[in-house]
């Protein structure tokens, strides 16, 4: 039997907990009606079990302190709420906790944000690793060790696991589950909790709102003319022009601010002004893909396809208005 401790932690996200509690205790029911044995000890464990159990009093499921707990096999980390600054500061006791359980042989799981927690403990450096598509590029910025994997739901790598955003990050479970248990019971926990098994992409989910968090106010001059002017013909020469900067340095600049070259960034703001056209529903696709800067119905779809996972069909009917 695997022993599975759930981190709680002030500001944590109780559908985060509920979410894998659900999963793992669902899962032990049925293996037990299968006769089978149970395949998970779940406990909670935080620094003040008392008052946080003021915050969770439905769970009854052991809870115990970080100086009461034994080391776990698995640590899970659940998440908090994107936006709010200041967590993993607030609950460095619990980054010491990881690292402590770490270094005597446990494997640690984050839900979406929750890996935050596994960088600052310093388990990411040098690995691949996802979260939430809202803070990978903050998380680029602050880790740059850390390998980011942008499209990425899951990731596993050394007995390290971290997941995407929100409720995608049950997917991590119900893998956690098939890596445990078995892909049958893997196969039940995904139909029973209603979670797609296989996704390998969250880059459907993910909004392009623009890099503008930088002090590089050229290259964001350059930005906001490319969002104003994606449906025109743009060529480097003219915004290096714009900016009064040389071919090489300012593509240097540009990747540096926004961890995108210039041509990646007009194809991401192109293909962002198409995804919102197919979500409205209101137009067909040849005018959609014209009115994003488009000619070539191919080349649209290759790009559409690499930065979002889904074809432009797919797309539509996963997201459009009225269908």
């Amino acid at each position: 039997m695997l022993n599975v401790s759930i981190l709680l932690y002030d500001d944590v996200v109780a559908s985060s907990v509920t979410g894998v509690l659900d999963l793992l205790n669902g899962v032990n029911k049925y293996l037990v009606r299968t006769g089978k044995s149970s395949a998970f000890a779940i406990g909670l464990v935080s620094r003040d079990p008392e008052r946080l159990n003021l915050v969770f009093p439905i769970m009854r499921v052991p809870h115990k302190s970080f100086t009461n707990a034994a080391c776990p096999d698995l640590i899970i980390v659940p998440s908090y709420n994107v936006g709010n600054e200041g967590v993993v500061k607030r609950n460095e006791h619990s980054v010491k906790w990881i690292i402590n359980m770490r270094e005597r042989g446990s494997e640690v799981a984050s839900m979406c944000v929750g890996s935050y927690f596994l960088a600052e403990a310093g388990l990411l450096y040098g690995k691949a690793a996802t979260s939430h598509w809202a803070v990978l590029d903050d998380m680029r910025l602050r880790y740059p060790k850390i390998r980011i994997k942008s499209d990425a739901v899951i990731t596993d790598q050394d007995g390290i696991y971290t997941s995407g955003g929100a409720f995608s990050s049950l997917k991590l479970i119900v893998y956690l589950i098939e890596k445990f248990c078995g892909r049958e019971t893997a196969l039940w926990a995904s139909k029973m909790f209603a979670i797609e098994m296989d996704r390998t992409s969250q880059a459907y989910f993910a909004l392009f709102t623009g890099q503008h968090q930088h002090e590089d106010k050229a290259i964001l001059e350059a930005q906001l003319y490319m969002e104003k002017h994606f449906r025109d013909t743009i060529s480097i020469n003219d915004i290096c022009r714009l900016v009064n900067m040389g071919n090489r340095n300012f593509i240097r600049r540009f990747k540096a601010a926004t961890n995108n070259t210039p041509f990646e960034y007009l194809q991401r703001v192109r293909i962002e002004s198409a995804k919102k056209a197919i979500e409205r529903n209101d137009t067909d696709l040849p005018a959609i893909i014209e009115e994003a800067g488009y000619n070539d119905l191919k080349a649209f779809r290759i790009i559409f396809k690499r930065l979002t996972g889904l074809s432009p069909v797919e797309y539509k009917k996963k997201y459009a208005r009225g269908t």
